[in-house]
């Protein structure tokens, strides 16, 4: 990344090219404008909707024709460009395009819509300042993250490392927190990214908490933190285990008040979770133990001279269809009892016992031979059964729904897929898949115990006419709808606040924009309504970023640094320490939203409004040292340093920002030396 021509007074007047006017193309102008750029279009006819109004207003120009052809991209100022974002939903035409932009401008930077991986990688090596992104790929973590419902919101991978982000509400028994300084949770693998006090709002930056602040119960605590691996507490359960589950649901908690609600309740969820010839078999079992029963009574109570265990034996061999052999001579206890002194009713109830009795052989024959079919269908079909709790419903299995459900599955969440069609063998092969109409689907998926929904099919109405359906049944579960038009999904978030509703056409836009201004996007994530990138920075000569201090650049900015390698070096640090100079050649990663990655652009620091004060030193041997950390902490000559602890009381000249200030304090405060901080005001 160069941005030494944010330096430069013409700074703003960069210019920018975006062929193709769709959802995406529309989405880039708009973040592109926010960092006070020129933009020129290209789109190969007048589009007939803006699905961002103002757009056409924040357009230089607007070129009708092939983004292809040379004429055309003269036309739209290819020469004056500093980069071009192709983003029309032709791949081939994509790849075309930056060709010819490559050819009539060898400086632009290529920013394309592509999912040619393997392809992309070589246009990289070959044709140098490239990049390529998809958008389905952008926003799956986004769907899959929200759909976990746990307390990380983001996760990626850094040099072989896992890192993930965490959103957690503080509890009593969280020692490791509660009751602590915000800047003790710190550690070598964990750094807070937000505090945020009970019935307080969010920050909307980094930094904007209080260090100092005590940790308290009802808190929201985020920070990044290293990880081997995801341990989150879902595991997938097996389809014995999840009936046993649902039985000792039932069971567990019944008392003579909640007897006839738990009943209900449990016959829904069994309704939910099995086909129709298993719930009458359940009921045609009930009957027949209950007429048993019955018929070992009357037996006993007609003739009192047989015993229980006669009577018991005499009713099995009616329900087992044993009439004509009974009743040719029904005989007790060796005494032969002629079928004629039976009285009607009697022997009218044992004609029902074995009508009944056939009946059930007869479903008994039903279920053995659907378990046959079943088990020889699942012998070929690899997929594995629906689990039966807290689980994803994903329903759309496209381009975009396949990645998500790839996400979930590295992250070891239990999930189910929907789709109208049938799928290829080797996609997804593990993950078990339901081909049925969605509406249908819902009764075959346990909805009543999944934790989510997502909705990710191409049609945004039946996203949203499944999506109420599924809430109706299991209101408690999380429910996540796809959609491709932003106003649609402003309209749905206000009408249906219980609905998450993402724009992949927006999260993936700002990935997009900040790629080309030469910022290398890894990974995003959301956090407080705003998008969150890990953003990769290859320092230059006269960038915004170079000869600065790491604090200087966290705080001067508003992002976080997670990875620093010096240059020529293979070692690095992850969670670096603030003290770290940044030079030439360096490698910086960096967590930042879009309007701190807009202030490195163009170079414009945060004003510095604290300095700290030195009372005294209480031990005159620690006045080296902590000139020395002085120096390292605030960028400072050592000289000035130990002029300022030889002339105690004093104040630091450099100003700081809050956070460095008073993390200096603190370190001071280990060398027994008495130290405050003190804010400056509004420069002016």
């Amino acid at each position: 990344m160069n941005t030494s021509s944010a330096t430069s007074p013409d700074k703003k007047q960069d210019l920018f090219l975006v062929c193709g006017l769709t959802s995406l193309g529309q989405h880039c102008v708009e973040v592109l404008k926010q960092y006070d750029v020129k933009v020129n279009a290209i789109d190969y006819v007048q589009p007939e909707y803006w699905e961002i109004p103002e757009v056409p207003g924040l357009l230089e120009k607007l070129i009708i024709g092939d983004c292809r052809q040379p004429n055309v991209l003269e036309q739209a100022d290819i020469r004056q460009c500093r980069s071009i974002l192709i983003v029309t939903r032709n791949e081939r035409l994509n790849i075309e395009a930056a060709f010819a932009a490559r050819r009539l401008n060898p400086q632009v930077r290529l920013i394309v819509r592509s999912d040619k991986q393997n392809f992309n990688e070589l246009l990289y090596e070959n044709l140098g300042n490239f990049v390529a992104f998809e958008p389905t790929h952008l926003s799956a973590y986004a769907f899959a993250l929200t759909a976990l419902g746990s307390e990380a919101i983001g996760y990626f991978t850094l040099e072989g490392h896992l890192l993930r982000v965490i959103e957690h509400q503080v509890q009593q028994k969280d020692s490791w927190c509660n009751g602590k300084p915000v800047h003790r949770i710190n550690l070598t693998t964990r750094r807070v990214l937000s505090h945020i006090p009970a019935s307080s709002q969010a920050p909307k930056q980094f930094y904007e908490w209080n260090p100092e602040a005590i940790v308290q119960t009802g808190d929201t605590l985020v920070y990044i933190e290293v990880a081997q691996d995801l341990a989150f507490s879902e595991q997938y359960i097996s389809e014995s285990q999840d009936s046993w589950w649902q039985w000792r649901e039932f069971l567990q908690g019944i008392a003579p008040k909640n007897l006839q609600q738990k009943v209900i309740r449990f016959w829904q969820s069994y309704y939910q979770s099995q086909n129709q010839i298993r719930r009458i078999a359940t009921i045609y079992a009930i009957t027949v133990l209950m007429l048993w029963l019955v018929g070992i009574i009357l037996f006993c109570l007609y003739y009192p001279h047989i015993t229980v265990q006669e009577a018991f034996y005499a009713t099995a061999v009616l329900l087992l269809g044993g009439y004509g052999d009974l009743f040719g001579g029904v005989k007790f206890a060796s005494q032969p009892v002629p079928s004629d002194n039976m009285s009607w009713w009697l022997r009218l109830f044992s004609l029902g016992l074995t009508l009944t009795g056939q009946a059930f052989v007869g479903i008994l024959y039903a279920l053995l031979t659907d378990a046959l079919v079943t088990s020889k269908f699942q012998f070929f079909n690899r997929h594995p059964p629906v689990p039966q709790q807290n689980h994803v419903v994903l329903i759309g299995l496209s381009r975009l729904g396949q990645k998500v459900a790839a996400v979930l599955q590295e992250l070891d969440q239990p999930f189910v897929g929907v789709h109208t069609t049938t799928l290829g063998d080797r996609v997804l092969p593990k993950m078990p898949l339901i081909i049925d109409n969605p509406t249908e689907a819902l009764a075959l998926v346990n909805l009543t115990h999944a934790k989510s929904i997502v909705l990710v099919g191409d049609d945004r109405m039946e996203n949203l006419e499944i999506g109420l359906m599924a809430h109706a049944i299991n209101p408690s579960s999380r429910l996540i709808i796809r959609s491709q038009d932003r106003q649609f999904s402003e309209n749905i978030a206000s009408l249906f606040p219980y609905a998450q509703v993402i724009c992949g056409a927006a999260l993936s836009a700002e990935v997009f924009a900040c790629a080309a201004f030469g910022e290398n996007v890894l990974s995003l994530f959301h956090l407080s309504a705003q998008i969150v990138m890990v953003t990769e920075y290859n320092i230059e000569a006269g960038d915004t970023l170079n000869g600065l201090l790491l604090s200087e650049i966290a705080h001067g900015y508003g992002v976080v640094p997670i990875l620093y390698q010096k240059a020529t070096q293979d070692n690095y640090l992850l969670m670096p320490w603030n003290d770290v100079n940044v030079c030439a050649g360096d490698r910086l990663i960096v967590l930042a939203a879009s309007s701190s990655l807009q202030r490195i652009e163009w170079g414009e620091m945060l004003p510095r409004l604290w300095q700290v004060q030195i009372e005294n030193a209480l031990i005159r041997s620690a006045i080296a040292d902590a000139a020395q950390k002085i120096a390292l902490i605030t960028g400072c000559s050592l000289v000035t340093a130990k002029q300022l602890m030889n002339n105690l009381p004093s104040v630091l000249p450099t100003p700081l920002y809050k956070h460095q200030a008073q993390g200096l304090v603190r370190e001071l405060k280990k060398f027994q030396v008495l130290a405050s901080v003190v804010f400056i005001g509004q420069p002016s």
